[in-house]
């Protein structure tokens, strides 16, 4: 359902454009076939119903019929990743292809409950990603973070151990931030609270973020906010049926981190053209445009660059913008966001009259 051309200086501009991600799960990226390489080295047999091979996976991934059907196939997945050089691989997998596409700070999601349950311990899955980390800022001059997930369809009890198990790397640094994913709607916001003011209290300056409001409705949001006293929002698309909400949102600069592609796999939407996002840029809501989990959901973070724009047609002052935004919501200090800032002014300056 395109309607703008995406032509090759809007391609062009696009890809060079300085991208921050905000929204994307390590877990997610772990494409059908890194995933058989990794069941063969550690002599894994995936089950049964599991699709037998990537062309498979590549039909099963483009069926979907909600959130829970596929996180039922994204946890049989995780059970490939056993050793700390599994999860380095994995990242460095996903750090490459968001160098190609253009993206210079990546913040980045892992779910250590998911992999604790099945006897890997924290350190293993931590040390291996911030390996990962340290190797894509010397290779690519980029800068990341770990954000560590609770899993919210696990008792907050579950959430405040995985808090002790993790409190060296909060300490450390190594974690940079803390966020709240798998299935939202059966699993409000209120059920995390003492999770949150737990961390808060520890490590004042830790980031917070929450997945809410893409199968919630808009009271996940504003409860993510009051409750769990989080920085920003992770999806949010539900904010748009909410006036009062909206305007927190804008007055104070809280940024959605919006998952497009994401979106139509699960079913939220028909097509991208459905979602708010021209509405949360003319209200001012500031948001960033993320992959959530591209390698199931076929698409990592330009290709939802291009499906915005083939839908919405943003000016180059726009994803200016877009990407400014992008820069302000993100944890990394004022140096590097200066930096980052100047390269959008840069390729805008290349492009603006082109387009």
């Amino acid at each position: 359902m395109a309607k703008y051309e995406c032509n090759e200086h809007m391609e062009n501009f696009l890809r060079e454009l300085p991208k921050c991600e905000h929204h994307v799960h390590l877990e997610g990226t772990l494409e059908p076939s890194l995933l058989f390489n990794l069941a063969k080295r550690n002599n894994i047999t995936l089950p049964s119903h599991f699709p037998p091979s990537v062309e498979a996976c590549a039909v099963r991934y483009n069926n979907f019929a909600d959130l829970q059907d596929f996180l039922d196939h994204y946890y049989i997945g995780m059970s490939v990743l056993i050793t700390e050089n599994d999860f380095y691989d994995l990242a460095m997998e996903y750090f490459k292809k968001a160098h190609s596409d253009g993206c210079l700070h990546s913040e980045v999601f892992f779910d250590p409950q998911g992999h604790v349950e099945r006897g890997i311990h924290i350190d293993t899955v931590v040390e291996g990603f911030d390996r990962a980390c340290k190797k894509a800022n010397e290779l690519f001059g980029t800068t990341n973070k770990l954000i560590m997930c609770l899993l919210r369809h696990l008792p907050a009890e579950s959430g405040l151990k995985t808090i002790d198990d993790a409190h060296k790397h909060f300490e450390s640094g190594v974690i940079h931030g803390m966020g709240l994913d798998s299935s939202e709607k059966p699993f409000p916001p209120h059920l995390f609270t003492e999770c949150y003011k737990t961390l808060k209290d520890r490590f004042p300056q830790v980031g917070l973020t929450a997945h809410a409001g893409e199968e919630g409705d808009h009271t996940f949001v504003s409860n993510s906010l009051d409750l769990l006293t989080v920085s920003r929002i992770d999806h949010g698309v539900n904010s748009q049926h909410d006036e009062q909400l909206m305007t927190r949102l804008a007055q104070n600069q809280t940024m959605l981190s919006l998952c497009p592609l994401s979106n139509v796999k699960l079913q939220v939407v028909k097509d991208v053209s459905e979602l708010p996002i021209d509405t949360f840029f003319n209200k001012n809501v500031p948001f960033s445009i993320n992959s959530d989990d591209p390698a199931y959901f076929g698409g990592y973070i330009l290709d939802n660059y291009r499906a915005v724009h083939t839908r919405f047609g943003f000016s180059t002052e726009q994803w200016r913008q877009i990407a400014l935004n992008g820069i302000n919501g993100s944890w990394c200090d004022e140096d590097r966001k200066t930096e980052l800032r100047q390269l959008v002014h840069s390729i805008h300056n290349k492009y603006k009259d082109l387009i």
